[in-house]
């Protein structure tokens, strides 16, 4: 993206939702606008982990701010990322339909992996460069991220569900501060974060850094007592337990430097980011001015290290850890590819291949098999398991999730899959891999000389195929497969008809 290009993010966080506006130059941000709400969805999720009618409300009178201020800005120039609440709401898809309407931009919900790179993209781009081993973390409503990385790379990244919002409510019930209560709270995040003990050794890193949210208020804090800027120690972490503890109630907290928006959500960051003190064997932690929204933005210019696309790399590494076979993969996404250019008149294969639905369908036809090394029999429904719950970098849930329908589709029956038939893109990538995947069912390159296919004019919900003259003679199999597939489409309101095969 050319430098000087003005640039927006959206960051649905727990506790607030943020919009930052500004332009990359030189690899270097500045920011021209920013925008910040305290909504609380964090805290907006009942007990069968919905989000109730007041916390969407909340959220769409935000977003609808935020989208009167974006009006103007092209697509490719603005990203919206939602992260812990919104994976865990059940009823996401419907806050969704119309938080993407009032906002004007999809809003992606992305992993917490996704949510690690992206913190460290931002943290990374606002340090020195520098070859220093890092330790970043980043304590937010409902989870915290920790990650390794060294200069602008990450190398190792994870997603805690743990936060200041949740622990707040669990552990300082009625606002209210006690040495037990801080206790509690301390030993617990441990438990949850005992696993990163043996992943993240002091030995592995030379500096740490702490990533807005609890990091950042706590500082605010320290820094209006009298400590030092821009560095959060173990003596200032018990200083400010020990004067919450005095106050014995949010109500009654005189802190210079402690926004209101924290008052209620102190106490569950400050025993996390004491455990995380604890377990991690840190002394001394840098604020770090990067963040989710920094890497977003870095992400959407192009200049992040991992560049702006990582998603064919975790492809790879999906297809790796589960032993596909590679070879097959391509073969099957080389096919459907061919298959969907037909129905796509209007654009060339070469083009296809980089274009959002070419390249999903060619990743779910190199990925169709993953699930093969758990059930034979089942293998498509194991591997549409795995793709809904893998951590892919770069991948949003909803773009794993098409994904999944995609590798649990390109066989068995169709009528049985819980899929919107009003998708015509969808159902032209599925007919195209379910073909690919008939048409290789011999595992070598097959003859696509004289096959079309197409969608006639005159029929509606209708595909039609047709093979040449003694196709069907030269390969009955492929030709016997293509006629039980004419049977699996009469079961759903589209249609596939034959000729000549």
């Amino acid at each position: 993206m050319q430098d000087g290009t003005r640039l927006a993010a959206v960051d649905l966080g727990s506790n607030s939702f943020r919009l930052e506006i500004g332009r990359i130059e030189h690899d270097q941000f500045y920011r021209t606008e920013y925008l910040k709400e305290t909504v609380r969805q964090g805290s907006g999720l009942d007990e069968e982990r919905n989000l109730t009618p007041d916390a969407m409300q909340r959220g769409w009178d935000c977003l609808a701010r935020f989208g009167e201020r974006l009006a103007g800005f092209d697509d490719s120039t603005v990203r919206a990322v939602a992260t812990q609440t919104l994976r865990e709401a059940r009823n996401r898809d419907e806050f969704l339909d119309k938080a993407n309407q009032v906002l004007g931009f999809p809003i992606d919900v992305i992993s917490g992996r996704e949510e690690a790179r992206l913190i460290y993209q931002g943290v990374a781009h606002a340090l020195p460069a520098s070859n220093d081993r890092r330790l970043v973390v980043d304590i937010g409503g409902r989870s915290t991220e920790l990650i390794l990385g060294q200069g602008l790379k990450p190398k190792l990244m994870e997603s805690y569900r743990v936060g200041s919002i949740a622990w707040s409510a669990r552990y300082f019930p009625d606002n209210q501060f006690s040495k037990h209560a801080f206790q509690m709270a301390e030993i617990a995040a441990k438990a949850l974060l005992d696993e990163a003990l043996n992943a993240y050794r002091r030995e592995d890193w030379d500096l740490a850094y702490g990533s807005a949210g609890t990091v950042g208020a706590v500082g605010d804090v320290l820094v209006a007592a009298g400590w030092p800027e821009g560095t959060v120690d173990r003596a200032g972490l018990d200083w400010l337990q020990d004067k919450l503890i005095s106050a014995q109630s949010a109500d009654r907290i005189r802190l210079v430097g402690l926004k209101e928006d924290r008052r209620t959500i102190i106490g569950g960051g400050l025993s996390i980011l004491r455990a995380v003190f604890d377990l991690l064997q840190i002394d001394q932690m840098q604020l770090a001015n990067g963040g989710l929204r920094h890497g977003v933005l870095f992400n959407l210019a192009g200049n992040s290290s991992d560049q702006a696309d990582v998603r064919p790399r975790s492809v790879q590494r999906l297809a790796n850890k589960f032993g596909t076979d590679l070879e097959h993969g391509l073969r099957v996404s080389k096919v459907a590819l061919h298959m969907f250019a037909q129905l796509q008149s209007h654009q060339k294969l070469a083009v296809l291949r980089n274009e959002r639905p070419g390249r999903k369908l060619a990743w779910a036809a190199q990925l169709h098999e993953i699930g093969s090394r758990i059930s034979h029999a089942d293998y498509h429904k194991h591997g549409a398991y795995i793709l809904e719950n893998s951590d892919a970098m770069g991948f949003t849930l909803s773009e794993l999730h098409r994904l999944s329908l995609l590798v649990l589709g390109h066989r068995g029956k169709l009528r049985k899959l819980e899929i919107d038939f009003e998708d015509e893109v969808f159902i032209e990538q599925l007919l195209a891999l379910r073909l690919a995947v008939i048409l290789c069912h011999a595992r070598r390159d097959p003859d696509l000389g004289g096959l079309q296919l197409s969608r006639p004019a005159d029929r509606d919900k209708t595909f039609a195929l047709s093979c040449r003259p003694k196709w069907a003679q030269n390969y009955p199999q492929s030709a016997h497969l293509l006629r039980e597939e004419v049977l699996a489409w009469q079961k759903i309101p589209w249609s596939l008809t034959l000729s000549g095969c």
